[in-house]
């Protein structure tokens, strides 16, 4: 029940000069969505960046090069770590997957801090 109400769509109200607005429509426009879709996603896009980005760790050399041998050499398959690689993000609902269609920033960029 409680896990419904949650997928039950909510209104979320901004206030936005013109020309923010006609810019966020024209681009809208080019990818055939609603100014509504077209603003969701980019927002959605963003959380999950922030979200990603507040994991940070720091290594000297040598950890750094243990750390990369670690990952030129993946652990074998379990079931317990193909349970692990098929769970969403905490921010992925089932309809999501139906949506992204295009691959985010963050699911294509590299990260080196």
């Amino acid at each position: 029940m409680a896990q419904a109400q949650a997928q039950e769509p909510v209104t979320i109200s901004i206030r936005a000069k013109a020309g923010q607005r006609d810019l966020i429509d024209q681009a809208a426009d080019r990818l055939g969505r609603s100014r509504s879709d077209f603003m969701l996603e980019a927002a959605c896009r963003q959380a999950e960046d922030v979200l990603l980005d507040q994991t940070y760790f720091a290594l000297d050399a040598k950890s750094f090069s243990a750390f990369q041998a670690m990952l030129d050499m993946p652990p074998a398959p379990t079931d317990r770590l193909r349970r692990t690689l098929k769970a969403r993000a905490p921010w992925e609902t089932a309809t999501d997957k139906a949506v992204a269609t295009v691959p985010s920033k963050a699911s294509t960029r590299q990260r080196v801090k």
